[in-house]
């Protein structure tokens, strides 16, 4: 039977492995995200905190479709965006048991949060062959091809933050 984990204890083996991963020299991980049909590959230094409980949200009239409200976290209001709806995809049920919030502006000095499909754990950048960014979306810097072949795109979250259309959330 496997051993439960806490947030806490998950989110501070992942500093873990990333200290680790910082100062051993290797390559630093990748947290991939699914996010409707497209998986995405995020730094693992920049992903911030994950959120398994979907937190209740307050709308916010006259907004994008994309844009969920507002969440209370520990005291703290944070912006939420369905990150599959903001690119495109099929929006993410609220209602599904994978569904993760990526508190991914705290460290940039914002707080934003995405909502994505699920989780697809860590991955090592030397796991992929990557191609050249060919999207006019300065937060899309890339295509890596996994061993498999799959497509994986790469979220760079200060440029998604820093793009105006993903922050401007008027409808």
């Amino acid at each position: 039977m496997s051993r439960r984990v806490s947030l806490r204890e998950f989110q501070e083996y992942l500093s873990q492995r990333l200290v680790g991963a910082v100062s051993g020299g290797r390559p630093a991980s990748l947290l991939g995200v699914q996010a409707g049909r497209s998986r995405w590959l995020l730094d693992l230094s920049a992903s911030g905190e994950v959120i398994s409980t979907l937190p209740t949200l307050t709308p916010v009239p006259l907004t994008k479709s994309s844009f969920l409200g507002l969440a209370n976290i520990r005291g703290n209001l944070h912006a939420v965006t369905d990150f599959p709806a903001f690119i495109g995809e099929e929006p993410v049920s609220l209602h599904g048991s994978s569904i993760r919030l990526l508190l991914v502006g705290t460290r940039l000095g914002n707080n934003v949060a995405i909502l994505v499909s699920g989780l697809l754990g860590l991955k090592k950048p030397t796991d992929f062959t990557v191609e050249p960014a060919s999207s006019e979306k300065t937060w899309n810097t890339g295509l890596f091809i996994d061993n498999d072949g799959g497509k994986w795109y790469r979220l760079d979250l200060a440029a998604l933050l820093a793009d105006p259309e993903f922050m401007n959330i008027m409808a």
